[in-house]
C-alpha cells in the first residue's frame, strides 16, 4: 500500500485542499482497521477547527477524541508541548505548568526563535508514543495536517537546527527522538498536495526540493481536483479548429483538462517523486471527503493514480 508509513505529513500551499485530503485519507486508512490519529497544528484559545468541519466538530483540543471507527483527532499546542517537555526533565512540575500557562510566558515563547515549533514537535513527539492499556503503540498510524508551508519547513527542520546549538542535554534528546522518526523514510513520508493549475505545480515542485533539503522523505506528490483526458490527440485537433473556428462552450473545461495533463508532465520532470491524481469531486465539504475516501480506497499503487 502506498500510505503504510507509519507518520503521513500532508503538506501545500493554501486553498490546495490539503485539509480535506487529510481527513479523507486518515478515514480511507481507518476502513482498514488501522487505529488513526489525525491532528492538526491549533492554539487553546482558537475558537475553529479546520479539520473540525469535516469531523462534525465544532472545535479539537489538545486531547485525542473519538471521531469514528478507529479514528481519533486533536490538535498540536505549543503550550501543552512546553508543559510536557517542563514536566519530563523539572522536578517541580505543577509549579512549573502553572508558571508556562502564564498568558505573557506564553507570548514571549510563541515570539522566541523556534521556541513555538519545539513545543508543535514535544506534544507530537508525546502523542506518537501513547500506549494501550496493553502497553502497545496506542496508534497505527498519524496523519498530519501540517501548518502553512513556512512553518511546515521550520518545523521539520528544527531537529537539526537545534543540535547545532544544542548538543546534549534534554532538548538535544527530544530532537534526536524526533530525528530518528521524521527523517527515517521508512517510518515517515511526506505528501505535497497541489491541484493541476501553473502557479500551484511550480510551488509544489519548490516545497518537494524544500523538504528534501530538510532531510524529510518525500513520499509524493497528491494531485488534487485532476481531470481526466477522455480525447484522443486526432479528436483534441478537431476540437481546436472548432474553438478556432467559433466560440463554443466548454472551453474553460477543455482548457483545464489540458492543463491538467502538462501539469503531471511538470511534475514528473520537476519534482521526480511519484504523483497520486485524485479526480474531482463534488464542492460540498462532507461530499468531497467521501469522494476523496472512495478514491484512497481504491488507490492502484502500482501505478500512483486512482481506478
Amino acid at each position: 500500500m502506498t500510505f503504510h508509513h507509519r507518520i503521513n505529513l500532508i503538506t501545500g500551499k493554501g486553498g490546495v485542499g490539503r485539509t480535506v485530503v487529510a481527513v479523507a485519507l486518515a478515514k480511507s486508512l481507518a476502513l482498514t482497521g488501522k487505529r488513526i490519529l489525525l491532528v492538526e497544528t491549533g492554539q487553546p484559545d482558537e475558537g475553529f477547527s479546520p479539520l473540525g468541519q469535516y469531523l462534525g466538530q465544532k472545535k479539537l483540543d489538545d486531547e485525542p477524541r473519538n471521531v469514528a471507527r478507529n479514528l481519533d483527532a486533536c490538535q498540536l499546542w505549543a503550550n501543552t508541548g512546553h508543559e510536557l517537555f517542563a514536566r519530563a526533565v523539572i522536578p517541580a512540575g505543577p509549579l512549573v505548568t502553572a508558571a508556562l500557562r502564564s498568558k505573557p510566558l506564553q507570548r514571549f515563547m510563541h515570539a522566541a526563535p523556534s521556541f513555538y515549533e519545539l513545543g508543535i514537535l514535544y506534544h507530537f513527539l508525546h502523542l506518537l508514543q501513547l500506549e494501550d492499556r496493553n502497553g502497545r503503540q496506542r496508534y497505527d498510524t498519524l496523519v498530519v495536517d501540517m501548518p502553512a508551508t513556512g512553518h511546515t519547513l521550520a518545523l521539520t527542520s528544527l531537529p537539526e537546527v537545534a543540535l547545532r546549538v544544542v548538543e546534549s542535554g534534554p532538548i538535544a534528546t527530544a530532537m534526536r527522538k524526533g530525528q530518528g522518526y521524521i527523517y527515517d523514510p521508512r517510518v515517515t513520508a511526506a505528501w505535497v498536495v497541489t491541484l493541476p493549475e501553473t502557479l500551484p505545480v511550480s510551488e509544489a515542485i519548490e516545497l518537494v526540493d524544500g523538504l528534501r533539503k530538510t532531510r524529510v522523505p518525500v513520499g509524493g506528490v497528491i494531485l488534487n481536483r485532476f481531470l481526466p483526458d477522455p480525447f484522443t490527440p486526432d479528436e483534441h485537433r478537431v476540437i481546436e479548429r472548432w474553438m478556432t473556428a467559433e466560440p463554443l462552450r466548454g472551453r474553460f473545461a477543455l482548457e483545464r483538462i489540458v492543463m491538467a495533463g502538462e501539469s503531471v508532465s511538470r511534475l514528473t520532470e520537476g519534482a521526480k517523486v511519484p504523483i497520486i491524481r485524485l479526480q474531482e469531486v463534488s464542492r460540498d465539504a462532507g461530499d468531497a471527503c467521501a469522494g476523496l475516501v472512495t478514491q484512497f480506497s481504491a488507490l492502484d499503487t502500482a501505478g500512483g493514480t486512482v481506478a
